[in-house]
């Protein structure tokens, strides 16, 4: 894994994999020279259905040979990456979840919930700021025991 996140051109823009750069919204990389060239390279605009952004734990399944450039994102615009590539549920939980940090009312319902749509714990905590082990004990009371 990296510590980047990638652009990626895509053969067939209806694919799934990453997210197209107009649905992130203005990313400060964009005006680097470097991405710029980049693009101008590709003979593609960062308004192109073609080029792709992934956030750095997905860039392993950027496809073998596909044209593509690390680029550092700022902690906000890596939190739109993943939220626009969240499948529509997970999606909607995790904006609750960042919805949260102003809150704390009904959080153990909503932790609860975050992690039966399938919400991993490392993201509960990164989207929340709530304590792990506060997560891990409040996720893991009904989850069934082996025995």
């Amino acid at each position: 894994m990296t510590d980047d996140a990638y652009f990626f051109l895509t053969d067939d823009p209806a694919t799934p994999l990453g997210v197209p750069l107009p649905v992130v919204g203005g990313l400060e990389c964009l005006e680097t020279s470097a991405v710029r060239a980049w693009l101008d390279a590709q003979g593609v605009s960062a308004s192109s259905p073609e080029v792709r952004v992934l956030p750095p734990e997905e860039t392993g399944f950027i496809p073998e040979g596909a044209e593509r450039l690390p680029v550092p994102l700022s902690a906000e615009e890596l939190e739109r990456v993943r939220l626009a590539g969240a499948p529509g549920a997970v999606a909607r939980i995790e904006a609750e979840l960042l919805n949260y940090r102003d809150s704390a009312e009904g959080r153990d319902e909503l932790l609860h919930k975050a992690r039966a749509a399938g919400v991993p714990a490392h993201r509960i905590v990164e989207l929340t700021g709530v304590d792990p082990a506060t997560v891990a004990a409040l996720t893991d009371e009904g989850a069934p025991t082996a025995g």
